[in-house]
C-alpha cells in the first residue's frame, strides 16, 4: 500500500492513495526519433503496468511528451478542447508512468502505467476498449479488466 493518506480532491471525491511519480530521462536523440503527424501529434497507447491490459489511446505533442516524462504521469493533447490535458486532473483517475517506449518507426508511443481511480475511460470503465466486434460479443467482453483485451501488447 502507498503511504499517502486520502484527501478531498477538486473532483469532489477522495483522492486515492498514490504511488510516487517517477520521471523518465529521455535523451534528445531519443526524443528526436519521435515522428509527429501534420498536426504535430503522435498517438500514445496506455496499458496497465501490472496486467498488460490496454487502457486507452490518446494524443501527444512534443510538449506533452516532455511533460509526461518529466512529471511521471500522463499528459496528453486534447484534440476536441485544443489544450493540454493531464489525465485525472478533474476525475482523480491519474496514470503514473512506470515505463515509456516508442515504436520502430517512431510514430507511436507506449506507456505502461499504474492506473489510479475508477479507470482510464471517461465512461467509468477501466479500459476504453470494452466493446468487442463479433456476434454475441456485446459490450461486456472487455469490461473490468477481463476479456480478450487484457494482456495484449504487454510491455517488455
Amino acid at each position: 500500500m502507498w503511504c499517502s493518506a486520502p484527501e478531498t480532491g477538486p473532483y469532489h471525491g477522495p483522492v486515492p492513495a498514490t504511488p510516487p511519480a517517477t520521471s523518465i530521462e529521455a535523451t534528445e536523440e531519443q526524443l528526436a526519433r519521435v515522428r509527429y503527424d501534420a498536426d504535430g501529434l503522435v498517438p500514445a497507447i496506455v496499458q496497465d503496468h501490472a496486467s498488460g491490459q490496454v487502457l486507452m489511446l490518446a494524443w501527444m505533442t512534443a510538449e506533452t511528451l516532455r511533460l509526461t516524462l518529466a512529471e511521471g504521469r500522463t499528459v496528453f493533447w486534447s484534440r476536441s478542447r485544443q489544450e493540454v490535458w493531464r489525465k485525472g486532473e478533474t476525475s482523480g483517475d491519474v496514470q503514473y508512468v512506470r515505463s515509456a517506449y516508442y515504436d520502430c518507426d517512431g510514430d507511436v508511443l507506449l506507456f505502461a502505467v499504474d492506473q489510479q481511480g475508477a479507470g482510464a475511460c471517461h465512461t467509468g470503465e477501466r479500459s476504453c476498449f470494452f466493446r468487442a466486434f463479433g456476434s454475441g460479443s456485446g459490450e461486456a467482453a472487455g469490461r473490468r479488466a477481463t476479456g480478450p483485451v487484457a494482456g495484449i501488447g504487454r510491455a517488455p
